[in-house]
């Protein structure tokens, strides 16, 4: 599901009141999502600046037109240091060609799927902390290998360019496991496609928002 689907999802089972998120998950990602309901949509902006962990597994050896196992992928058998030079603090990066930005007024990935060359401007984003937790070899014959990987970012950072650049490597799997103080193992399952799902219980805006409070640096 698309963080749209599980959006609308949600709405349908609310009985259409108004329904948000506070950040997009990429299609092939997984892990939490923040939705939001009635009058907590208005504390959008404000989530969705909220930091955001992540975990990583990249594949390393070989790139990714898409920076993820989407696009095409080409093996290069070139292998980055063990462990990578890993950038942390103020970092320039180029969002990847297939991404929600916009582009004179539409989304790139659009462009991108229409086979148009998208060049992505720069931008400057922050990332916190990022480690290299584990490095396999795949198994012979491949001479590929795969690495995982702990990041913690700010709002607007994307996980695919940070594996991206390393070189030779493409992002195999990603899953957000935090946003603030939020933890995706205190979330519940989505909604089926299909059946019933009970109506489950929601953080009040005003817990929530006392939630930020207290997880702010003093």
């Amino acid at each position: 599901m698309t963080s749209h689907d599980v959006v609308a999802a949600v709405r349908r089972r609310f009985g259409g009141v108004k329904t948000g998120h506070a950040g997009t998950l990429d299609p092939f990602a997984t892990g939490l999502l923040l939705l939001l309901l009635g009058r907590a949509t208005k504390a959008q902006r404000r989530l969705m600046e909220l930091p955001k962990h992540y975990g990583v597994v990249a594949r390393l050896g070989a790139v990714s037109s898409t920076g993820d196992p989407e696009g095409e992928v080409t093996e290069t058998g070139r292998m980055p240091p063990d462990p990578p030079p890993l950038p942390t603090g103020r970092v320039r990066q180029r969002p990847p060609s297939h991404s929600a930005v916009k582009i004179e007024g539409e989304r790139a990935y659009k462009r991108a799927r229409r086979g148009e060359r998208v060049r992505m401007p720069e931008r400057e984003v922050t990332v916190y902390s990022f480690r290299q937790l584990w490095r396999e070899s795949e198994a012979p014959p491949s001479r590929l290998a795969r690495a995982g990987f702990e990041v913690e970012c700010a709002a607007g950072t994307y996980v695919r360019s940070l594996i991206s650049d390393l070189h030779d490597a493409y992002c195999l799997e990603l899953r957000r496991t935090a946003i603030g103080p939020f933890d995706v193992r205190e979330a519940l399952a989505p909604p089926p496609r299909e059946g019933r799902w009970e109506r489950p219980p929601v953080i009040e805006l005003e817990h929530a928002l006392s939630m930020l409070d207290a997880a702010a640096p003093h």
